[in-house]
């Protein structure tokens, strides 16, 4: 009781009240990070990509990408230790650097939000269900399983974050098992049927003309082995969502940024094995490199029909609580903003329901966007592509400025009181920015038009309505103290 006494106390200094219930421990704060992540939508949504631009060789890009993004994951920790707030890197910005930036870099999470959740339930309705529930997937019948299922995460994120949080933590062990329990059956059958091929892992599969294969690539195109990076890069993003709960976490300032790191690492290794199992599996690589659901058809060539089938429905869960919680991080962020009175319709979105203690209307709002958005792309061609390009390029982008912000800004910050980066903080420092500014450079290959058409269209709206709150002379000032700058000399482990 203490503790949260001392975090309400911390929230009040940011001129805040306590409006939530301090409901979520350990493992539940750690368990909405690894969902975010989830290893088994990732996979699942990209594994075809990588089949056909890189081959089965492409999955070899996966441990460099969770080396990067584990030093993403440790610098946002020591934001999140610090200021353990709402709306997480809208408000880092808002109060390091400025109001104004924070709200643009808040408006363009929020869109990279609305764009991961649609990503996310479109591949459970395109890749899982069609061969769980044994029918032909179509364009008409995958937006309306998507647009269901956006649906009835709405109305559980509405009207319970109990319901929310047991769904979250459930999924934590349908995935491990999951993912787990696929990886040691697949080995293990595969190797009794004779069904697995070691060579297969080292195979460039469709890709085996591309000249070069490992080349960096010109200036609007790169090369298959670059483009591979997209499976690791699309998957191990939303580690930070526990952040943007800290309010509803019991002490937050260490809770948090040990959520963030683990969940990284315990994804990186489990996804790792799991994506060796099912490459080596890989029986015919032509036939599974035309097929739009590899995983799934993998699982059931090696394992059989039941037993397959039992394994994608833990995937099918998995997957919609991935979709469930990047649905509230987006509700959330809208409630925070709504909350500083900076986002459309911020009246009604910054309301907490009394009887059942959520942003009620801010996840409505949400949910309508988010069908929008899947109306928007749902009818377009390759559509899991776009959208999940899209929601790789977004975090990138959002990473990089908030890496950057703490190598200019770090000094402002308040005294460390959970977590600090020590004498490690410039190797971690670099070894991020090198990693970000790598993957946002595959963004400038001309395939991914698409999703930076998204991107100038969400920021444009986006901006509009920044203009309406200048012109209107809509207050943009922080509330709470500002940050003093020798707060930071206690937490700066050089001084």
């Amino acid at each position: 009781m203490a503790a949260q006494d001392t975090s309400d106390a911390h929230l009040s200094e940011y001129g805040y009240k306590q409006e939530f219930d301090r409901s979520l421990k350990r493992f539940a704060s750690f368990a909405i990070g690894f969902s975010f992540i989830s290893i088994t939508t990732g996979i699942f949504t990209t594994y075809a990509f990588v089949l056909n631009t890189a081959g089965p060789l492409g999955i070899w890009t996966w441990p460099i990408v969770i080396v990067g993004q584990l030093m993403v994951a440790l610098v946002f920790g020591a934001l999140a230790s610090r200021m353990p707030l709402a709306g997480y890197t809208y408000q880092w910005m808002s109060r390091l650097a400025n109001p104004h930036i924070g709200w643009l870099v808040g408006w363009f999470m929020f869109a990279f939000l609305i764009v991961d959740v649609v990503a996310v339930d479109y591949a459970v309705a395109s890749a899982v269900a069609p061969v769980l529930f044994g029918y032909v997937g179509t364009t008409a019948n995958t937006w309306i399983v998507t647009g269901a299922v956006i649906l009835v995460q709405c109305l559980l994120i509405m009207f319970s974050t109990l319901w929310s949080e047991r769904v979250n933590n459930v999924a934590v062990g349908t995935e491990l098992i999951g993912i787990g329990g696929l990886t040691i059956l697949i080995v293990v059958v595969g190797a009794i049927a004779g069904k697995l091929d070691w060579g297969h892992l080292f195979s460039k599969g469709a890709a085996a003309g591309a000249s070069p294969y490992f080349g960096i690539g010109t200036l609007t195109h790169v090369s298959p082995w670059v483009l591979a990076f997209l499976l690791g890069s699309f998957t191990i993003v939303g580690f930070e969502a526990c952040g943007n709960l800290a309010e509803e976490t019991d002490e937050p300032e260490r809770v948090v940024p040990r959520a963030m790191w683990t969940s990284v690492l315990l994804s990186g290794v489990l996804g790792f094995l799991f994506l060796i199992a099912i490459t080596a599996a890989t029986w015919d690589i032509p036939a599974l490199t035309k097929s739009g659901t590899p995983v799934a058809d993998i699982v059931d060539h090696v394992l059989g029909s039941v037993v397959g089938k039992v394994f994608l429905v833990l995937v099918f869960f998995s997957i919609f609580a991935c979709g469930l919680v990047i649905f509230i991080t987006a509700s959330r962020v809208a409630w925070a903003m709504s909350r500083d009175e900076r986002f459309p319709g911020w009246k009604a979105i910054r309301r907490v329901s009394h009887s059942y203690r959520t942003p009620l209307i801010a996840t409505v709002v949400v949910g309508v966007v988010l069908e929008i958005v899947l109306a928007s792309f749902a009818t377009r061609t390759d559509v899991l592509f776009k959208l999940f390009s899209a929601a790789t390029l977004m975090p990138a982008i959002i990473y990089l400025v908030t890496v950057l912000l703490y190598v200019v800004e770090r000094r402002k910050l308040p005294a460390e009181k959970g977590f600090n980066l020590g004498a490690w903080e410039w190797p971690v420092i670099i070894v991020a920015l090198v990693w970000l500014v790598f993957e946002l450079s595959i963004f400038r290959d001309a395939s991914f038009k698409d999703p930076w058409i998204y991107l100038v269209v969400m920021v444009g709206v986006g901006l509009i309505y920044f203009i309406y709150m200048v012109a209107t002379k809509r207050s943009l000032t922080m509330p709470g103290k500002a940050l003093e700058p020798e707060e930071a000399v206690a937490s700066d482990p050089s001084e």
